[in-house]
């Protein structure tokens, strides 16, 4: 599959439009909490962030398209063994379009905000640091 894109509309679903509205609309506290204290209107160093954006077959939690980067809230649900491998598979797909994915569980956003934030802005300075040496 080729990388995303402008070109490709960073491969937006626009047929999951209306399931990522009602996870909007009814989100965990976590995100709730990621969205209001890093993410949104630039918070997380003047990026753009968009919430619950459908892409490829799935719905990320929060996307930046400028970074190519997807951050992922995850609650208990996500420790079971089949959530694990859907997991797996899930950001394998993502990362094989030019994507970077960063989970955090719940409790570490609800209970380590400035940890969350701390590994937010050393993943953006290593990603800064890569691309001056190239």
């Amino acid at each position: 599959m080729e990388k995303a894109s402008p070109s490709n509309h960073y491969h937006y679903n626009p047929t999951l439009k209306v399931f990522a509205r009602e996870l909007r609309n009814h989100g965990t506290k976590a995100e709730a909490c990621l969205w209001k204290y890093a993410l949104r209107a630039g918070r997380f160093a003047d990026y753009d962030f968009k919430r619950q954006r459908p892409v490829l077959r799935y719905i990320a939690d929060f996307m930046c398209v400028e970074l190519m980067l997807i951050i992922e809230a995850d609650g208990n649900i996500h420790d079971s063994e089949a959530a694990i491998l859907y997991d797996a598979q899930r950001d394998k797909d993502l990362e094989a379009v030019g994507f970077t994915v960063l989970r955090f569980s719940n409790w570490e956003i609800l209970n380590r905000m400035n940890n969350v934030k701390e590994i937010l802005y050393t993943w953006l300075e290593d990603r800064e640091n890569k691309k001056e040496e190239e």
